[in-house]
């Protein structure tokens, strides 16, 4: 049982606040969406709902409570960004809405009205983010900061230490001090060590400690296990050093993996039902993107014609390497010259590079010229989100130099991907082993609310043109 001082820790306090002000803001959002709906008239609203309005009022905010609660918008502590908090929130006010939807047809009686459900979703998920942004602003993010307690004080416990100390790093986290283990060489500063006096379980409790990180320079007889044990029979998160760097840094560490990071880590989800849901993902996103941006593309091949004349091609077709390791035709509008490798030998992209052609400089800073791709993905070919493909040229020559290369081919490559909003376009082979760090954290970690986070944060990229050469 945990003591009254953790049922106290300020980001409890402030769960139960945020939680309290969201129903109010969903509630008032239901009232504002009546009013709207029926221009103010109350007589129509009366004969509408029958002096019911408050109680369809509750049953609106509660549903979209447990909506949210179950996509883990109320979590003690989150590893999620603002952008995280959004897109959890469109899919709980999604799965809210069906359920809304679905219990007029089990209850009619209680039956609020489409016009009204459509104002009131969109007037309480623009509540709920107000609340939220003024919440997380006003407790200066506890919510989203993790207290972390370190078990080590050697040098892989530094390592947290020295390359996770700016402000940026320790956004979602907060170290609340380094447990000296026996055996460990003291390189952790004196000053940030503590002594657990009455055992790991009590400082635990006295620090509100969330997550603890095992991070000794040996393993071996050094561990408290009983202690460590009590801690996670606690509710807190027990974590090694590799994953926790892994989750902090949104990569993976390739000189430290191991065959049996992929045996027995956690991850690596290829099941009928992920499998599933990354397709009908896949296929909604792609259609209503080829929807959307169709003006656009008749607007690009127009100008492509327009500056190569008439025998010149619009669209520049490309081997690449998808899944499995498969060879496919990736489609792309042509940015280059078409006599851009006129030898046959491949070559890396680079800045200002004197092949692209003046539409094409502009159609690559926006990501125009990858908008064909949805043809990939509603073929099967490609994913909407996972790793850059690459020519079979390059994969060959990386995949000899790069240990692990070859795993990103466990998936599909994507158009957009978690490697390409987090790195700069890569033109070398020390730039495309530090996007393969990311690109197997995708793969490990790959999941439908990750694909949602870096769709959401690709519009991001495309308005400012960041890592486009």
């Amino acid at each position: 049982m945990r003591s009254i001082s953790d049922a106290l820790h300020p980001a409890r306090r402030w769960i139960l606040f945020l939680a309290s002000a969201e129903f109010v803001a969903l509630f008032l959002a239901f009232e504002a969406a009546v009013l709207v709906r029926f221009f103010g008239d109350f007589d129509l609203i009366d004969q509408a709902f029958g002096g019911s309005m408050a109680l369809r009022g509750l049953v609106f905010a509660g549903v979209l409570m447990l909506a949210m609660t179950s996509m883990g918008l109320y979590a003690t502590h989150s590893r999620d960004g603002w952008s995280g908090h959004v897109v959890r929130a469109l899919v709980a006010f999604f799965a809210g809405g069906l359920t809304l939807m679905a219990l007029q047809y089990l209850t009619p009686v209680d039956d609020i009205g489409r016009g009204v459900m459509v104002l009131a979703l969109g007037f309480g998920f623009a509540g709920v983010m107000v609340a939220r942004a003024f919440a997380l602003r006003v407790g200066q993010g506890e919510l989203l900061r993790r207290q972390v307690l370190v078990l080590g004080v050697g040098e892989k416990a530094d390592l947290i230490h020295s390359r996770l100390r700016r402000d940026s790093d320790r956004r979602t986290f907060g170290i609340v001090g380094y447990v000296p283990v026996q055996g460990d060489a003291e390189r952790v500063p004196a000053e940030l060590r503590l002594s657990p006096s009455e055992g790991l379980p009590a400082m635990v409790d006295l620090l509100g400690v969330d997550e603890i990180v095992v991070a000794p320079d040996c393993r071996r007889g050094s561990l408290p296990l009983d202690e460590l044990m009590a801690c996670r029979l606690r509710g807190v998160h027990v974590n090694d050093l590799h994953t926790f760097l892994e989750n902090q840094t949104g990569r993976a560490h390739i000189n430290a993996l191991s065959p049996s990071w992929i045996v027995f880590d956690s991850g690596f989800d290829r099941s009928v039902v992920r499998s599933a849901s990354k397709r009908v993902f896949d296929i909604a996103s792609s259609s209503l993107l080829l929807l959307l941006a169709m003006p656009l593309m008749l607007l690009t091949a127009v100008l492509i014609k327009l500056e190569s004349g008439l025998s010149g091609p619009i669209f520049y077709l490309q081997e690449r390497v998808g899944e499995g390791g498969e060879t496919f035709r990736v489609i792309k509008f042509r940015s280059m010259r078409t006599d851009a490798e006129r030898d046959g030998v491949a070559r890396w992209a680079t800045s200002n590079d004197d092949r692209v052609t003046r539409v094409g400089r502009v159609i690559r800073k926006l990501r125009i010229d990858e908008l064909p791709q949805v043809l990939n993905v509603l073929r099967g070919e490609m994913s909407f989100v996972g790793p850059r493909p690459e020519r079979p040229t390059f994969v060959e020559q990386l995949e000899r130099e790069i240990p692990y290369y070859g795993l990103r081919h466990a998936v599909k490559p994507g158009i957009t991907g978690w490697a390409q909003l987090r790195y700069a376009y890569g033109a070398s082979v020390k730039d495309a082993e530090e996007k393969l760090k990311y690109d197997l954290y995708y793969v490990k970690n790959q999941s439908l609310m990750f694909d949602l986070l870096v769709l959401l944060q690709t519009v991001e990229v495309v308005l400012f043109g960041k890592g486009a050469r």
